[in-house]
């Protein structure tokens, strides 16, 4: 029996990750380290692990991701949606209810962008009126 690979790349915020799953033993890997490992923040893990619960696959698959830029809450984000579109291109039949959960569609939601003549993206320079 040949093992097939499923290639897919998630983004979310500024992070990019790419992911990797084959039919195995369930075993997450980031950056070459376990998932425990790379994330200290606890929220991180089971944002990761959704696409996996939804369509009953947590032991299913093992998961290789490199995932870059950002903090840990966009990495996790960007894996769990390079998660999805592997998992989708896996098995076609997982995109309903995975498009039900609100997985398949990127993120849209990043940083804005500092304008000139103000402190900050929204926030303006202290005003005085002498």
């Amino acid at each position: 029996m040949e093992k097939s690979t499923y290639y897919a790349t998630g983004k979310r915020k500024s992070a990019i990750s790419r992911t990797w799953i084959t039919p195995g033993s369930g075993q997450i890997t980031v950056n070459d380290r376990p998932i425990e490992d790379y994330f200290k923040v606890p929220s991180a893990i089971p944002i990761i692990r959704q696409p996996l619960a939804v369509v009953n696959a947590l032991g299913d698959y093992d998961i290789v991701v490199r995932v870059r830029g950002g903090g840990p809450s966009g990495q996790a984000g960007a894996i769990r949606h390079g998660i999805t579109r592997a998992l989708i291109s896996a098995n076609p039949d997982f995109r309903t209810p995975l498009k039900r959960a609100g997985f398949v569609m990127r993120d849209p939601r990043t940083k804005e962008r500092k304008k000139y003549g103000q402190r900050g993206a929204r926030a303006r320079f202290q005003f005085s009126k002498r």
